[in-house]
């Protein structure tokens, strides 16, 4: 796919390049100083919706590319695009796409890929912060995509965020959670946080939703019926964290999160990893495909690494809970106060 599109680009600079030996060497027998133009490429990087972790992530997808001389202003040009969490915009930011034959879609989040995805096969796709790639139906497997899609993943160490919630709160018997009942990214953390919690003798208190409006009312439902609050790496949750902690903090319950702009946003806690380096090295993968040396269809799709991982705990949301946190993985962790900006 895309060394079909680099071929016919390829050919194009090649005659061109002809053409302008040519005229030189009519116009001063080769002295003419003038030089090739260098090749420009371009880039469609699509955001499904603002929040920190979505937004650290774009960075590092820029990172990513510059690393590898793929560099705005001088030999690419990126178009920026943010949904704003709507499907119909991902629908006309696609149709965008595909009008300015961009060499490459970068894509953030699961919704934003699949809208791409569904609108082509032949250019070239590589995700990041999406959980599963394959319930997405993104690719036929993370080690062989098989398709035009590739990239990172986001999904966490669920099983050492639940351990981690039953250190702040042992006596925790009750996991209450919120998540957005269409989104599958979603869904498949939810699904992993029951085998966890099964295994480990707790009951989930699950409480869906359909658009950010609706956060405040599921967080109000799980005041009563949770001993805590575990909260996947869904985007409108993401995106509404206040809403949640306004409750959350009234109600004094802990709130464990999926990764850590969450709780810069006010969450207690979580065991989680770098948006920004996610994003990084999806650019890093982009700037293979550009470069004619990968192809998404065989490029296996990434994620980060057990090492990554750190414990991440808000000091401000712990002083506002008036809980303690035990010494040594106080000691451990990243700590970070409402507000904060990931450096």
């Amino acid at each position: 796919m895309m060394k079909n599109r680099k071929l016919v680009k390829g050919i194009a600079m090649a005659a061109i390049a002809a053409m302008s030996m040519g005229m030189m060497a009519g116009c001063g027998g080769g002295e003419n100083t003038q030089q090739e133009a260098a090749e420009t490429y371009k880039v469609g990087l699509v955001q499904l919706v603002q929040h920190g972790s979505l937004d650290q992530a774009n960075e590092g997808m820029v990172a990513g590319l510059a690393a590898e001389g793929f560099v705005v202003g001088e030999n690419l040009e990126i178009d920026q695009q943010n949904a704003q969490g709507d499907q119909s915009n991902l629908q006309s930011i696609s149709q965008q796409f595909l009008s300015n034959d961009v060499d490459v879609i970068m894509a953030i989040a699961t919704p934003a890929a699949q809208v791409m995805a569904a609108n082509t096969e032949e250019i070239p796709i590589v995700g990041t912060a999406i959980t599963s790639y394959t319930e997405a139906n993104l690719v036929e497997s993370n080690e062989a995509p098989g398709t035009n899609v590739t990239g990172t993943h986001d999904m966490t160490p669920i099983e050492e965020q639940i351990d981690l919630l039953l250190q702040v709160v042992p006596d925790a018997k009750v996991i209450g959670t919120i998540y957005t009942s269409s989104e599958a990214n979603s869904i498949v953390q939810v699904d992993i946080l029951e085998e966890v919690c099964a295994a480990k003798g707790l009951t989930v208190e699950k409480r869906t939703i359909s658009t950010v409006n609706d956060i405040q009312q599921a967080a109000q439902s799980l005041v009563g019926e949770a001993d805590a609050i575990w909260l996947p790496t869904d985007n409108n949750v993401a995106s509404a964290m206040p809403q949640v902690v306004g409750v959350t903090d009234e109600a004094g319950l802990v709130t464990i999160c999926g990764e850590e702009s969450m709780v810069r946003a006010g969450g207690t806690a979580t065991y989680g990893f770098s948006y920004y380096q996610l994003g990084y090295n999806a650019g890093l993968m982009a700037a293979q495909i550009l470069s004619g040396e990968g192809d998404p269809a065989t490029m296996p799709v990434q994620y980060m690494a057990e090492e990554d991982c750190v414990p991440i705990v808000n000091t401000d949301a712990v002083a506002e809970l008036g809980i303690e946190v035990p010494a040594d993985l106080l000691d451990s962790a990243t700590k970070v106060t409402t507000g904060s900006v990931a450096e």
